[in-house]
């Protein structure tokens, strides 16, 4: 650690010399002049104003860059700076030509994950590298870890690695997942838990190749596997439960993302399975549920995905007795069959359920293609029958309350009663 330091004190007394602090300043005032002037007027005005705003910053990087070395001064650092801008402006005219083929989320969330994290690891290799040897600095020792001394390029390795790892894979596992689905013509379901499975299997390989190639000490790694396999088992071990639960669910096929459940009386889609837990969609109220992995093994779960999507929905509806049941329930099965999202196979049929206090109690049983539109089918149909019923004067009964009025003997009037009739005759 201490030569470390020796290291770093000696960047800082080559920033200090005069030739150098020139240079960055220069630097510096002109990346402020154009912060502070000219990039607040052209926010706003298009992508394209705004490169060639920044195409301008290089130029004038250049320019004064050259203008130092005519002068007989040092201009190294300042060509240095240069060049990085021009990498940063390159990157960004790749980032304004992809919008036209990609979606502005993705290309952000590629740029936000990905390109900037590497942009800055390789800006600072390549400062350390104008200062010093990048390779002497990374040999440094810096800690000891499990009896081994661990130098900077490992503890670089150690902080980078497993963060690229995570990221790098999720892009990697979508094109690999897509092509094996084009090769073996498995489901959406399928590809999204190879994809998945394939990801745990990268992460896991690239963590052991770091901890190898750091040259950490297999005895002590040993024991700190043996020492963590007793946390699991006392602290951990719901997390690591549900881990084991998510990998077998995604092998089993019983929850993927993509299919429909009945959680807690409505139905929800399986948005993504992860490592502790599966994320499902309502469509009532556009809620998100996290429900641990664990649960799809100790609770009953219904499926409406398991063989195909279709599902069978039911319309109750009650008619006068002075109606003909068979006019009735051929009126129901016309109505469902015109209703738009309704299946005409299989075919739409209407029951006699039973005799009511009112009237006639009938169901109507139809089936639908996606189980999560069920609550507006429902809805469609319901309507409609409301609708065909009052065109061809069906009546729907409703009870009726009569109050009855008692006079006792002495004059005195008694509070009224309520009394429910049923009555099929309507209002």
């Amino acid at each position: 650690m201490r030569l470390f330091l020796y290291e770093i004190s000696g960047w800082l007394g080559y920033l200090a010399r005069p030739q150098v602090l020139i240079q960055v300043l220069v630097g510096m005032a002109l990346f402020a002049s154009y912060s502070i002037w000219i990039r607040p007027r052209l926010l706003g005005r298009g992508h394209r104003l705004e490169f060639l705003g920044s195409l301008g910053l290089l130029l004038t990087l250049r320019l004064s860059a050259v203008l130092l070395g005519w002068w007989g001064l040092p201009n190294g650092l300042a060509h240095y700076t240069a060049q990085l801008f021009g990498l940063w402006l390159l990157l960004a005219l790749v980032r304004l030509l992809s919008r036209r083929w990609f979606r502005d989320e993705a290309i952000e969330r590629l740029y936000t994950q990905l390109v900037r994290p590497l942009a800055v690891l390789v800006v600072v290799g390549s400062l350390i590298n104008q200062l010093d040897s990048l390779i002497d600095v990374g040999q440094i020792p810096l800690i000891t870890l499990f009896g081994e001394p661990l130098n900077a390029s490992g503890i670089v390795l150690l902080l980078t690695i497993p963060y690229f790892l995570v990221v790098v894979s999720g892009y990697a596992v979508v094109v690999v997942g897509s092509l094996l689905q084009r090769l073996l013509g498995f489901s959406s379901s399928t590809r999204v838990a190879v994809e998945l499975v394939s990801r745990y299997v990268v992460i896991a390989l690239g963590l052991l190749w770091v901890l190898k190639r750091i040259g950490l000490n297999s005895t002590a790694l040993a024991a700190v596997a043996g020492g963590l396999s007793v946390g699991l088992g006392f602290g951990v071990k719901e997390v690591f439960s549900n881990f084991v639960s998510g990998l077998w669910l995604l092998f089993e096929g019983s929850v993927r993302p993509g299919e429909i459940l009945f959680i807690d009386g409505d139905p929800c889609e399986v948005r993504s399975l992860g490592l502790r837990a599966a994320v499902l969609w309502r469509d009532r109220d556009n809620a998100e549920l996290v429900v641990p992995n664990q649960d799809f093994f100790t609770t009953t779960t219904t499926t409406y995905t398991g063989s195909d999507r279709l599902r069978r929905s039911q319309v109750e509806v009650s008619a006068a007795y002075r109606h003909d049941p068979d006019t009735v329930i051929q009126l129901l099965e016309a109505v469902a069959s015109s209703t738009a999202r309704v299946l005409l196979q299989p075919a739409p049929k209407a029951l006699l359920l039973s005799y009511g206090e009112s009237g006639i109690n009938y169901g109507l049983r139809y089936w639908i293609e996606n189980p999560m539109n069920n609550a507006g089918i429902k809805s469609e149909v319901s309507s409609a029958i409301w609708h065909r019923f009052h065109e061809e004067g069906i009546e729907i009964p409703f009870p009726h309350r009569v109050l009855q009025q008692v006079v006792h003997d002495q004059g005195r009037q008694q509070p009224a009663e309520e009394i429910a009739k049923p009555n099929s005759e309507g209002p």
